[in-house]
């Protein structure tokens, strides 16, 4: 049932990662974390990395439903009942034993904060000095690391750098590579891949229950689409009829940078609306790692990351204030074709 329509860490009109209780894929990442609780060697902190939509928030609060029970030793995966009580916790927040860091509406506002906020942070302190309420292990999700603040990550480092006993970390991120390196340095880095097609159009078949409102005649499409993001996938079906034709509009305009099409920018300005901002904007982020990437001169990677940056604020102004989406589609493709100039 999706409790929220509005959580920083969760695609708007679906479910939260923390309501669901079946991986599809990444069975292998899923086996080196049981056999690591099973030998008694499950790590004080676990960044999870890779593309986002892939699954890994689902793994995250699956691996946190089962330390949190006590997980059995003879266990052949991470899964608890649904009905576990352990589980009815997570799923509500209410577990004594649970911290999620992640964006959160702040006061006397609607929406959501652009990063973690360091108040937030600060209840590290408080939770880890207590003592387990259920006498087990406590555990802090933070979704996604790389939103936090400067203050905010000095904090959570402070907390890595002496972890308290039976204490569990499982940071999420989008991007390791732009976290800092002593952030990274005392984490058990596990990278988690992209879903195939039909991983993706099965985890789509397994929402229709509760998204009655998605086509399964667009499953194929979609997941063919999506570059292997369930995520992502959700935010074309979600975006309604237009969200496929967004991507594709898009995905254009990007080849033909730093050529720049007034007409065709106006005209993906029209379709773009609240519930399709996301799919254009994926796609940009896909653009800017793919040609952040493709070379090894350190001060144009700098120039697409600052550009990357820019694109994430402009686009999280948009949304948060419901502004015209033309000039912001016009604003990030002027960034776009500076920074594709050099």
């Amino acid at each position: 049932m999706i409790s929220d329509p509005i959580e920083g860490d969760r695609l708007a009109g679906s479910p939260h990662p923390r309501e669901r209780f079946d991986l599809i894929g990444h069975a292998d990442t899923e086996a080196e974390l049981l056999a690591a609780w099973q030998a008694n060697r499950l790590p004080h902190a676990i960044l999870l990395g890779g593309p986002q939509g892939i699954g890994k928030a689902t793994l995250a609060y699956r691996l946190t439903r089962f330390v949190l029970s006590g997980g059995r030793n003879d266990a052949a995966d991470l899964s608890l009942p649904e009905d576990h009580p352990t589980s009815r916790q997570v799923a509500a927040l209410s577990h004594p034993d649970l911290l999620v860091l992640r964006r959160t509406k702040e006061e006397d506002k609607k929406a959501i904060s652009q990063v973690i906020r360091v108040e937030d942070t600060r209840r590290l302190t408080s939770f880890f000095g207590s003592t387990a309420a259920y006498g087990g292990w406590r555990v802090c999700v933070v979704d996604a690391v790389e939103e936090m603040g400067k203050e905010s990550a000095n904090a959570i480092l402070k907390m890595l750098e002496e972890p308290p006993g039976r204490s569990l970390f499982i940071l999420i991120s989008h991007t390791p590579g732009r976290l800092l390196p002593t952030i990274r340095s005392r984490c058990r880095r596990l990278t988690m891949k992209p879903l195939s097609s039909g991983e993706v159009a099965k985890a789509l078949s397994s929402l229709s229950e509760v998204l009655p409102d998605i086509d399964p005649m667009q499953f194929a499409s979609a997941a063919e689409a999506s570059q292997g993001s369930v995520g992502r996938a959700l935010s074309l079906l979600l975006g309604g009829e237009d969200g496929l034709e967004i991507l594709e509009m898009t995905r254009a305009l990007l080849a033909r940078l730093p050529q720049v099409e007034s007409a065709s920018i106006s005209a993906l300005g029209d379709k773009l609306r609240g519930d399709n901002l996301g799919v254009f904007a994926e796609a940009v982020e896909d653009w800017l790692a793919g040609a952040a990437t493709s070379g090894d001169d350190p001060a144009r990677l700098a120039q697409f990351a600052e550009a990357w940056d820019k694109v994430r604020r402009a686009t999280a102004t948009a949304e948060i204030y419901n502004l015209d989406r033309k000039p912001l589609v016009f604003q990030v493709f002027t960034m776009l074709s500076e920074a594709a100039r050099g």
